[in-house]
């Protein structure tokens, strides 16, 4: 009780000499003399003994990343000074009735496109990515559009099959799948989606998130490289942000 009496009457004395502008040497010596520097020793061996390895850790790993961007950036500033495109390199004629040998097969000249959209409760953009893929520049009866819907919210299910409806009534061939369960999430419902019967007569493939929204000229611009190339199995097509500064905006509002 006694060395607490004498504790309060030290803190007191130090705030009492902090107050009338002695600075704060007094109560680091108060703070020293209480206990504080035993404090201070051992938070000095916990971080050299653990918090001093992890941020070593941590800067090698940023100066790792750090090495692998300016190796990117170093190796596609390279790649444009020499001009090194795919269409350099390999064949991508136009196909269908625009290419001479095909000239008698007409719309048989273009393959068969599967096109396939993996959904979990996308309110807000199934019907942009929805129509994106049906408003792809392709002969319609040479494109399916499967709409692979794992919603769990009943609404959002009711009005995503009611968009497919609406575009088949255009004459879009879309199909729209459901299944009783969710394993392996979008990439499980990609690969049951292949299991149907009218995926065999289709040649390619092009798979889009839910919320990606194709330019109308993709399949164009893709599927020649596929199709004149067959050592190309996957071509991957460059994408950027349609409303970032948006998005952004409207979670912070939020």
């Amino acid at each position: 009780m006694a060395g607490d009496g004498e504790g309060a009457a030290a803190f007191a004395a130090a705030k009492a000499e902090w107050l009338d502008g002695s600075g704060g040497l007094p109560l680091l010596r108060w703070w020293r003399a209480s206990g504080g520097g035993e404090l201070l020793g051992r938070w000095d061996a916990v971080r050299a003994g653990a918090v001093a390895p992890a941020l070593a850790a941590v800067s090698g790993a940023c100066l790792a990343m750090s090495a692998m961007l300016l190796a990117e950036a170093v190796f596609m500033a390279a790649a444009s000074l020499v001009r090194r495109r795919p269409e350099r390199r390999y064949s991508a004629g136009p196909l269908g009735a625009q290419d001479g040998e095909d000239e008698e097969r007409g719309l048989l000249g273009y393959p068969m496109v599967l096109v396939q959209i993996p959904m979990y409760n996308e309110r807000e953009v199934y019907k942009l990515s929805i129509g994106a893929a049906c408003g792809l520049s392709w002969p319609s009866d040479r494109v399916i559009v499967q709409v692979l819907d794992d919603s769990t919210d009943p609404t959002i299910k009711d009005l995503v099959e009611l968009e497919c409806k609406i575009w088949a009534k255009k004459g879009k061939n879309v199909k729209y799948e459901v299944r009783n369960n969710r394993e392996g999430y979008k990439a499980g419902a990609l690969k049951e989606g292949m299991l149907h019967a009218y995926v065999q007569q289709c040649d390619f493939l092009a798979v889009f998130d839910a919320d990606f929204q194709p330019e109308p000229d993709f399949l164009m611009r893709t599927i020649p490289y596929l199709a004149r190339n067959p050592q190309i199995a996957l071509v991957q097509a460059r994408w950027e942000f349609g409303n970032l500064l948006t998005g952004i905006l409207g979670r912070f509002c939020s």
